[in-house]
């Protein structure tokens, strides 16, 4: 299942008309009517019932489409979020925060180190139990603890 068929599933299921549905997403209505049987096909059941007088949704249509309008704008706002992330870091940090002391600790050292790295994103990770492990395992870039919790490291 393509992006396009996604868009054009919306849009059909929209207008109920392969014509004025083809016409907004400016592409022929044979190469409409293509990707939506191509769609149906993969998905397994019919999404629209066709007449003379142009579309009907079926009862797994109407579902299946209103699923896809939900999942078309989650996809819009992971988009937009990514471009938003590109156009304001350049890199990210991760570090792993095992102990509840690090949150008293941590707004001021973020702080600090925006005010020189504003271009790094830093993501809290917390995890109160194997954070040394996966630090180890390089999941995260830095590791705050205890000494007692990370004397074995050196």
């Amino acid at each position: 299942m393509t992006t396009k068929q996604i868009d054009y599933c919306i849009e059909l299921a929209h207008t109920l008309n392969f014509s004025r549905a083809a016409e907004k997403l400016f592409v022929s209505q044979p190469t409409l009517t293509y990707q939506i049987k191509l769609l149906e096909e993969e998905v397994g059941f019919p999404i629209f019932e066709r007449s003379g007088k142009g579309a009907a949704l079926t009862p797994a249509g109407a579902q299946f489409a209103s699923f896809l309008a939900g999942m078309r704008e989650e996809l819009k706002r992971a988009v937009e979020q990514g471009q938003n992330f590109s156009a304001a870091y350049r890199d990210s940090i991760s570090i792993s925060l095992m102990v509840r002391q690090a949150v008293f600790f941590l707004p001021e050292a973020m702080r600090i180190f925006s005010e020189t790295h504003g271009d790094i994103q830093i993501k809290p990770v917390f995890q109160y139990e194997n954070g040394v492990e996966a630090f180890l395992r390089n999941e995260v870039d830095i590791l705050f603890a205890l000494k007692e919790q990370a004397i074995h490291i050196a």
